[in-house]
Order: C-alpha cells, then sequence, then structure tokens
C-alpha cells in the first residue's frame, strides 16, 4: 500500500484577501494537469517512486507540490495566481508571530563548508526547478531520518504566507520608528524557511504519517506548522517556517531560574497544544526545542518519531494505580543472573526516542505509552538546567539507562516501577542504595553547593516541579496543562501573543 498516496486529506487552506480570486482548479502540478477527484485518486495508489509516477501529485495530499518535466509551458500560469502557494489554497489561519522567523533581511549567502557546499549543490541539481522558489544559504542540521537547510523563499511575495504574521501581529508590539519605516519601504526583507529532506531511506509510513501529524498540528506559534511539500520521484522535503535559536550548548549553564521559568513554560505549552491533540511526540530533547534567548520563547519541531496516542496497550499498568511493597513479593528476584533458556515470551513496545531521554515506561517497554512520556523527557531537560550537566544521562543502551535511574532513585522505587509494568528489577551493584538521592541533592552536588550557599526558594519551587515530571509512575506524572498551573510556571505572566491567544 502507497501510505503517501492514500488515505491522507490536507484541508486546502485560504486566507482572506483584499481581492477575491476564485481557488484555481489544477494543483501545483506545473505540467498543467488537473487535480484528481477522490475517486479517481484512490483507485491510483501506485509507488511514488514508481517509473510511471514519479512526477505525480502525492494523492489526496493538498500542499504537496511535484515537479514535471512539461513544465515550461504553463509555469507563467502558477506564476500569476498570488492566492496559491503550490499544491492549492490555504484556508486554515495558521498563527504565528513575526519572531518565528529570522529578522536578518540582507539576504547574503552565509558561510558554509566546501563539503557542505556541495553536498547543496547536489541536493539542488538532483531536486528538479526546487532552485525556482528556494535558494538554500546554509545546513543547520542533520539527523538519522533527515537533513535540514536553511533557504531563502524566492516565491515568498507571490503567495499569501498564513505562516508569516509580521504585519498582522504588528499590534502586539511596539510601534516602527520613522527610521524603520524609511529602511522597511526602501529594502525588502529575504524570508527564510526552513527545508526538511527526508532521506529515502525512510519507510512511507513514516513519511506519511510525519506530514500527517504537522497538517493536523497547524495553529500553536509554539509547534513548527508546514508550509508546504514536495515530491521528485522516490524525494520527499517539508518546508516550514525558519526559527531564530541559539545552540542549547551555549546558554543552558547561564540561564537563571527566571529565564528557566519563561523556558520551561514555552515548552509545556507546546506540549499541551500537541497532547490536546491526542498527539506524543516521543522525541523531546533541546535540539528539538527551538528556543530564542532574547524572546523567551521556543519552537517544537521534529515529529519524524510522533504518533497517536492509544487504547490498545495490554500493559500491567492499566488499571493499576499503585503497586506496594507487599504486592512485590509475588515478584521474586532473579538470584545469580537469569533463567538459561527462558521460556517467557518477548515484550515488545515502541522504544523510539534519544538515549538519556527516555521515559522508565518506554525502558520496561510498556505496550501502553501515554503523552507523560514527554513529561518526563521535558523534565530531564529542566533537570539539565538545575544540575549544569549535559547530558545528564548518558547510557549507551537501556539496561544502563535504567542502572542509571536506580542510581538516582535507589532500588525499592526502581522495583515497584519495574512491577507497575510487569518486569522484575535487581542489581547487586553496590553504588546503587535501595532509598536513592533526593533530586535537590543531586543538584547540590552536581553543581558544588555547600553549607554556605544553600537553595534558594525559587530554586526549591524548581525542584518540586522537577520531581513531579521525573515522577517514575506516569499515573502520577504532571500532564502539560497541570504543569501550567504548577507554581513554578503559573507566576509567569503570559505573553500577550501566547497559545492561550488562539486567534487574532
Amino acid at each position: 500500500m502507497d501510505y503517501l498516496s492514500t488515505s491522507l486529506k490536507m484541508a486546502s487552506r485560504r486566507c482572506p484577501t483584499k481581492r477575491n480570486h476564485p481557488r484555481a482548479d489544477s494543483t501545483f502540478l506545473k505540467g498543467g494537469a488537473t487535480q484528481q477527484s477522490e475517486e479517481s485518486a484512490s483507485e491510483d495508489s501506485g509507488h511514488p517512486s514508481s517509473d510511471n509516477q514519479e512526477d505525480e501529485q502525492i494523492d489526496g495530499l493538498e500542499g504537496v507540490e511535484t515537479s514535471d518535466d512539461n513544465d515550461n509551458d504553463h509555469e507563467d500560469d502558477n506564476e500569476d495566481s498570488d492566492n496559491n502557494r503550490p499544491g492549492g489554497s490555504w484556508d486554515d489561519h495558521v498563527y504565528l508571530s513575526e519572531d518565528q522567523y529570522s529578522d536578518e533581511s540582507d539576504g547574503t549567502v552565509e558561510d558554509v563548508c566546501p563539503e557542505t557546499q556541495a553536498e547543496i549543490d547536489q541536493f539542488m541539481k538532483s531536486f528538479r526547478k526546487l532552485d525556482l522558489h528556494f535558494k538554500i544559504i546554509g545546513k543547520t542540521g542533520e539527523g538519522t531520518f533527515s537533513s535540514v537547510y536553511k533557504a531563502i523563499d524566492l516565491r515568498y511575495d507571490r503567495y499569501v504566507n498564513d505562516w508569516d504574521l509580521d504585519e498582522r501581529t504588528a499590534e502586539y508590539h511596539s510601534p516602527r520608528s520613522k527610521r524603520q519605516r524609511l529602511s522597511h519601504g526602501k529594502e525588502k526583507k529575504a524570508k527564510y524557511v526552513a527545508i526538511k529532506k527526508i532521506y529515502v531511506t525512510s519507510s512511507p509510513q513514516r513519511i506519511h504519517n510525519e506530514l500527517e501529524l504537522l497538517k493536523d498540528l497547524t495553529g500553536s506559534k509554539n509547534v513548527v506548522s508546514l508550509i508546504t511539500a514536495f515530491r521528485h520521484m522516490d524525494q520527499v522535503i517539508a518546508v516550514m517556517p525558519y526559527f531564530r535559536h541559539v545552540d542549547f550548548r551555549d546558554y543552558f549553564r547561564k540561564l537563571d531560574i527566571p529565564e528557566i521559568q519563561l523556558y520551561m513554560r514555552s515548552l509545556f505549552t507546546a506540549l499541551k497544544f500537541v497532547h490536546a491533540k491526542g498527539v506524543l511526540h516521543r522525541d523531546i530533547k533541546p535540539t528539538n526545542f527551538l528556543y530564542d534567548c532574547s524572546k523567551g520563547r521556543g519552537v517544537l519541531v521534529d515529529f519524524g518519531l510522533a504518533e497517536r496516542e492509544s487504547d490498545d496497550g495490554t500493559c500491567c499498568c492499566l488499571g493499576t494505580a499503585e503497586i506496594s511493597r507487599r504486592d512485590l513479593k509475588n515478584h521474586s528476584p532473579l538470584l545469580g543472573g537469569y533463567p538459561k533458556n527462558d521460556q517467557r515470551p518477548s515484550k515488545r513496545a515502541n522504544r523510539a526516542g534519544t538515549r538519556g531521554f527516555r521515559a522508565p515506561e518506554v525502558l520496561f517497554k510498556c505496550n501502553a505509552q501515554t503523552t507523560k512520556i514527554d513529561i518526563w523527557s521535558a523534565g530531564v531537560i529542566l533537570l539539565t538546567f538545575l544540575s549544569k550537566r549535559f547530558p545528564f544521562f548518558n547510557s549507551p543502551d537501556d539496561i544502563d539507562a535504567i542502572i542509571e535511574m536506580a542510581t538516582v532513585f535507589g532500588r525499592a522505587k526502581m522495583r515497584i516501577c519495574a512491577a507497575l509494568h510487569g518486569a522484575t528489577f535487581e542489581t547487586a551493584i553496590p553504588t546503587i542504595t535501595e532509598k536513592g538521592h533526593s533530586l535537590g541533592r543531586i543538584v547540590e552536588w552536581a553543581t558544588a553547593r555547600g553549607k554556605d550557599n544553600p537553595l534558594h526558594p525559587e530554586e526549591k519551587t524548581a525542584l518540586q516541579f522537577l520531581e513531579a515530571t521525573l515522577e517514575l509512575n506516569h499515573q502520577r506524572r504532571l500532564s502539560a496543562d497541570q504543569a501550567l498551573r504548577h507554581p513554578f510556571l503559573a507566576q509567569i505572566v503570559p505573553d500577550v501573543s501566547d497559545d492561550e491567544v488562539e486567534t487574532i
């Protein structure tokens, strides 16, 4: 089954303009091919990389551009439409703030190393007609499944760009000075976007899932939105707003408590929006939360591992509120190792995520994982801020990750946590104590705090919040909504353009 060609029906989006432009009957197939009806699209479900369909639109995915060999004759017809971003018009309003793209206006090409430049040149050459829309000026990141590039939107002025509310949010910002107004009129700002190149080794299901979730998560300024997408043969790219941000390693030791509160409030605001849609991000970590220290606001990105919350799990934790020490007697410890010929069936569960940020239920292979796994990962980020150690947990595999966790929380709590998910935890490592250590002590040791430099009241409040997010029992762990109402975050005055203001 071609997961990119079926079942995904992105709603066409359109925004009000001064002129009433009827929606074009043809999609952005430069050869002039008209859009298929839902009936014909459902019948045609060939693989996107097949020879006879290499340049066809991803059926049912409005907003996804494709390229065609016969595009020169009709190119001007598409350029004249100022109400349709390639792939269709836009109806759903995407309210984002002006600080979610770079305000650099000179449009100069950034300095890149020869190897990266050669990679960019090869990318532009292999993806036909991409240079008509974007000019890639740098590479911003690379992961297991994709690479991300910074580019100038060359055709920005030809389309309605609901993702960029530079002018429409002006009422929430200070008026421009006379000099700014004059310079704005003389000098045209370059508009930047982020182009995510999804590797061809990614499964069609993974690509389909990410694009579908990005479409469903439209509407929050703290969550990245999808501008459009392209496919050429077996290569798919997604175009998203470019966000100013600073490398986490450059500032995580420098932020004070009020600044950490701003960071965490922005992160949990994004999580509240995502979780309200029934979506697990599964990969919360600093590099996936692009934070602008000067604005005190961040954006959650990379939904490549995200999935929808499901109630199909069969883990022991379902319907089990608490596990007492008395209940642990039914879980006899394994003395001296493990059974040589273990006949028990192996447990299978989604383990997607980044090592060091996986929640205990993920490590114990719970198959009824909830949005609380993202809360744990956010708590690890807060622990990194308070301890000024990054990464705080740095294990090569899940077993070592459980041992690291036990070093902090102790054997007793880990036994209860393991039993909650139908597992057994035992260890003979002498450095792992029965009761473990409090998170306050961990922070004091990590920052070399002594009796002459005790924790301040605001730091104690931060530790209370940390303990609520790093709760081993996910059923007692805070939700994103509860986290925003915790004293650690509730005392922050929300920005006027915060996510709580849904429309403008």
